[in-house]
């Protein structure tokens, strides 16, 4: 057995034990990844938000999924209303006239860049060809863009019915003072000691749904838009509130919702479903076996997916040593090109760098890693998380987390050296920031 103070040995097994990874545009990347394609849900992660690679892998993993194993839809940590604009894309779907031009607001970078670009391009061309059933989805989890959620529902009932989209105005003319800024909201709300559009927001999206029968069967692609928009502005309202009370009731909340819409997603596309998820290691990796957990109360999109589809989810982290990152110094700032400090001692990604090898899978599963290699990665380390914010000067209290990675992931891809995103659009424009507060 293992010493849980010994890393050395702990880097020889997971040498001992590493896959290499070929080119990742070599077709044989892909197939690595056979063995999850049971899964009706595989969850891709990643150490940063603004690295090369791990979109580059992401996006081999998921072409690979659908092209051989029947993956029908991409769900990703992006706001809804902005992914439902890629999603018209990819399945050659008008766009109605009120949809948002996508990921404008702060950090642009993060889906504005040339290697997403590429994957939007082949998804879209994937489909060409295909019934428009039988056309993959990409779809939006996370709960930000307030804005736009209300411009889309009331568009969407302005068409279906006018007298409806007159009631949405009035009930969502609660938000309007705080629609720009909604973190005042929740500022206002907690002086108050209440929500003063939680009525409001939950009202309407009760009435939608009471009218599904009417106006869903003509066009249910638009009727579940429409919905989900509703779901995002009720849930995005909780959620502005529940930041200031400084537990993780946001933090939770806000995942909670991804793992909601990830369901109702499977629900609605019927048994056959399967996804794979695009999000950060700090969503994609089991928070019961992090600090996150353990210590702060917080559950996560990855834990709630292992415990709805128990035996059909697979979490698959992303790491690196070092190289350089796409990220700003503070909310709202540009994004720079940052060098990544090379990892601390005591952490699970030195483990990985000092197996020596540079790039390669690890299958962390039982049954398929050696009881060895489970327990010298249960050691409880330090693991890297780098958001849209990275602060290499306090990076062991801004970015690290203590975790036991072999039963917070089902396998781990690893990068040693890795280089930043190439962004098509570096600045950001004015407005809610996408990811505020916690930039993961």
């Amino acid at each position: 057995m293992v010493a849980e103070d010994d890393p050395r040995r702990a880097a020889q097994l997971v040498a001992g034990a590493a896959e290499p990874l070929p080119d990742i545009d070599d077709p044989a990347f892909g197939a690595l990844f056979d063995r999850f394609a049971d899964a009706r849900v595989v969850c891709l992660g990643e150490a940063s938000h603004g690295t090369s690679e791990f979109y580059r892998a992401r996006a081999a993993i998921t072409r690979h999924l659908i092209e051989r194993h029947g993956f029908t839809m991409v769900a990703v940590e992006a706001d809804w209303p902005d992914a439902a604009v890629i999603d018209r894309t990819v399945r050659a779907r008008p766009a109605p006239p009120e949809a948002p031009t996508p990921f404008t607001r702060f950090p642009a970078w993060m889906w504005r860049n040339a290697e997403f670009d590429r994957f939007v391009e082949w998804l879209t061309a994937h489909n060409a060809d295909r019934d428009a059933s039988a056309r993959v989805s990409f779809h939006g989890l996370d709960l930000y863009n307030m804005t736009a959620s209300v411009a889309a529902v009331i568009g969407y009932l302005e068409r279906v019915d006018p007298v409806a989209a007159a009631e949405a105005r009035r009930l969502y003319g609660c938000l309007k003072p705080w629609k720009e800024q909604p973190e005042r909201y929740g500022r206002m709300a907690l002086s108050e000691g209440h929500g003063r559009c939680e009525s409001a927001v939950v009202q309407l999206l009760r009435d939608l749904f009471a009218n599904e029968a009417a106006y869903a069967p003509g066009d249910p692609d638009s009727f579940l838009d429409a919905a989900q928009n509703a779901r995002l502005v009720a849930n995005a309202e909780a959620y502005y509130r529940a930041m200031y009370y400084g537990s993780a009731a946001s933090w939770n909340l806000r995942d909670e919702h991804m793992a909601d819409t990830l369901e109702l997603l499977l629900q609605r596309k019927g048994p056959d479903a399967k996804a794979v998820v695009w999000a950060h290691n700090s969503h994609v990796g089991d928070a019961r076996r992090t600090d996150m957990g353990q210590s702060r109360g917080e559950l996560n999109l990855g834990q709630l997916v292992r415990e709805r589809y128990d035996g059909a989810a697979c979490l698959i982290g992303f790491g690196t040593h070092a190289g350089t990152v796409a990220a700003a110094d503070d909310w709202d700032a540009p994004m720079r090109i940052m060098s990544v400090n090379p990892s601390r001692p005591d952490s699970f990604e030195r483990v990985l760098h000092d197996s020596g090898a540079p790039r390669f899978l690890v299958d962390l599963r039982e049954g398929a890693a050696s009881p060895e290699l489970r327990e010298a990665l249960t050691a409880e380390r330090l693991e890297r998380y780098i958001g849209v914010i990275y602060r290499p000067d306090t990076e062991r209290w801004s970015h690290y987390s203590e975790a036991t990675l072999a039963q917070e992931y089902d396998a781990f891809l690893w990068f040693d050296t890795t280089t930043a995103v190439q962004a098509t659009a570096a600045s950001s424009e004015a407005g809610q920031d996408e990811t505020w507060p916690t930039g993961l």
